[in-house]
């Protein structure tokens, strides 16, 4: 007599392929900013800008789709945290070393590790307060400090503005006889650079794209705005980066205003009112 064979047992788990999405864009994030520090090393410093530019393109939709597709996970968070600090953090510091802070060597390393501690301390800070549904600037829909990606692309402001004015862009009447070894003085950079690095870490709010609610008469026109924007960046990227930069700086001041206020609602709302008598 032959015993019985055991009962199956439930088959091992594993991650479904609609978890792994947004893990993978994030990964893909990962490899461009490091592809950015080895077009760097090799001189190629358009390529190098525009691999951490698709870094934060890939880095603005994994999120998104994990939510899209109900696939956040702690893990992701955590991935996506730091593929940000190496892509947004780490690979411009190096990227700008390379380009112009070697120069001078001690101050202008000093200025990349201040700007990628930046970024790592705005990312920390960002992780510690995820959880945190009653902070004052998240409840109102602000953030604190500048996001990582922006701060990256702010830091290559000098750059983008080099690259418009070197000896191979075509001359314009808006730079007649700009020398475009200017934008690359490592102490301007340097100086740039911590000043970036201070805005990532800094406790000025900062809009979000929920704060900006264009009015129902003009939804059209923004909508043809973002169509003319991405059109600029497949044919003028450089000058549309510079673009985008200016009004991003543009709009620190409003973000300010625009909280003062709120933060004024919330005392006169938070005063006892006065007795009856």
């Amino acid at each position: 007599m032959t015993a019985p064979s055991p009962e199956p047992g439930p088959l091992p788990g594993g991650l479904t392929l609609r978890a792994m999405v947004p893990n993978a864009i994030t990964a893909a994030a990962l490899c461009m900013g490091l592809t950015g520090i080895r077009f760097a090393v090799t001189g190629e410093w358009e390529k190098a800008i525009l691999a951490v530019v698709a870094a934060g393109v890939l880095d603005g939709i994994d999120g998104r789709i994990a939510r899209l597709l109900k696939a956040q996970s702690r893990f992701g968070a955590e991935l996506d945290s730091l593929a940000d600090n190496v892509s947004f953090g780490v690979a411009p510091a190096l990227i700008l070393f390379l380009w112009s802070l070697q120069d001078l060597p001690r101050l202008g390393w000093f200025a990349a590790l201040a700007f990628a501690i930046g970024c790592a301390l705005r990312l920390a800070r960002f992780n510690a307060r995820i959880d945190m549904a009653d902070e004052p600037r998240k409840a109102a829909g602000f953030l604190t400090g500048v996001p990582a990606p922006v701060g990256a692309g702010l830091a290559f402001l000098p750059m983008y503005l080099w690259i418009v004015t070197g000896s191979g862009a075509p001359a314009t009447a808006a730079w007649p006889a700009v020398d475009s070894e200017v934008f690359r003085n490592p102490l301007l950079v340097g100086g740039w650079l911590v000043f970036v690095g201070f805005l990532l870490i800094s406790a000025l709010p900062t809009l979000t794209w929920g704060k900006l609610r264009p009015r129902r008469a003009v939804r059209l026109e923004v909508l043809a705005l973002f169509g003319l924007v991405a059109a600029a960046l497949l044919t003028e990227p450089w000058w549309t980066l510079i673009a985008i930069c200016a009004v991003y700086l543009a709009l620190l001041p409003v973000a300010i205003i625009l909280y003062g206020r709120v933060r004024r609602r919330r005392a006169a709302a938070a005063e006892p009112a006065p007795p009856t008598a």
